[in-house]
């Protein structure tokens, strides 16, 4: 008993010298989780873990006009939630965020897009993207991110035919996890490309692959291009939401807009941007987008 009680005073005096380290280690579920189509009824959320996520996070996310249908989607959230949008009935303005997460919100900086500010560009563009990573979180005034998201916009397809998918993206994303421990890294496939459709799926299957054997946090982008919120599978597909028979056969119909007119704006779907697609698909990414804030804290989806 004596050995017992040295041993978790021991404890307790590490914890109380080493301040909040191992707290924010703590913090997240580093065994990985995938985010798609699966991950997108934002009814399921519990209040309590929306709250959790904007207490604990704080992300910076990499991304030109394909990436901000994240984000588009998720501005156009907190009105649709605010007016009771899928029957949602919870507190004024819960999903805003912003930069510094002022006023209670979410805190998340967005990237400068095709600028030349903090985490410009996507994460084609290697290796920038790994040093400007690196940049912000050694910068001071990020010392407090613990999420690093980058997105795609339209390399993945030839990184993995050029073979330097593992050289340009895999390998310094593994990097940079070993290199700041405290910092979960979102993983992500690139949007969906009817044009080179092989090489799109075989890319993507590359990344949902390492990801799931090594135990990554995965958002998987195409997977929610490819699936309407009723789950319907589209094998063929573009990222505007055109669907195919076959890939460079004529177009069949878009899957968005056929169930945008069958339902209703403002109850079953919200109009917001979305960069080189349609609104149903940045509402769904921004579900899916709260699932992942929200797992990361903990919560087990259920």
């Amino acid at each position: 008993m004596k050995k017992i009680s040295f041993l978790a005073a021991y404890i307790l005096l590490f914890i109380l010298l080493t301040g909040t380290s191992c707290e924010e280690e703590d913090i997240f579920d580093f065994s990985g989780k995938t985010i798609d189509h699966h991950c997108t009824d934002i009814t399921q959320i519990p209040q309590e873990w929306i709250e959790d996520a904007k207490n604990t996070l704080h992300i910076g996310y990499g991304h030109t006009s394909h990436g901000s249908q994240i984000t588009s989607g998720m501005r156009g959230l907190v009105e649709f939630a605010n007016n009771g949008g899928k029957g949602l009935s919870l507190p004024e303005d819960i999903f805003e965020f912003n930069n510094g997460g002022a006023g209670g919100v979410l805190d998340l900086e967005e990237g400068d897009g095709y600028g030349d500010g903090w985490l410009d560009h996507d994460c084609g563009y290697y290796p920038a993207w790994v040093e400007e990573t690196r940049e912000y979180l050694n910068d001071p005034s990020h010392s407090d991110v613990n999420v690093i998201m980058w997105s795609w916009c339209g390399q993945v397809s030839g990184k993995y035919s050029s073979g330097v998918l593992w050289d340009e993206y895999l390998g310094p994303m593994t990097q940079l996890e070993e290199d700041y421990p405290h910092v979960t890294f979102i993983y992500m496939t690139g949007h969906v490309d009817i044009n080179d459709d092989a090489n799109n799926k075989a890319a993507n299957d590359s990344i949902r692959s390492y990801c799931l054997n090594n135990n990554k946090w995965l958002f998987d982008f195409a997977d929610l291009d490819r699936h309407d919120p009723d789950g319907t599978h589209y094998e063929f597909c573009h990222d505007n939401c055109n669907y195919y028979g076959a890939a460079g056969s004529p177009i069949m119909g878009n899957w968005a807009t056929e169930w945008q007119n069958t339902h209703e704006e403002g109850v079953d779907w919200y109009f917001c941007g979305s960069a080189h697609s349609k609104p149903l698909n940045a509402n769904q990414k921004a579900y899916a987008a709260w699932w992942m804030w929200t797992t990361l804290v903990g919560w087990d989806g259920e």
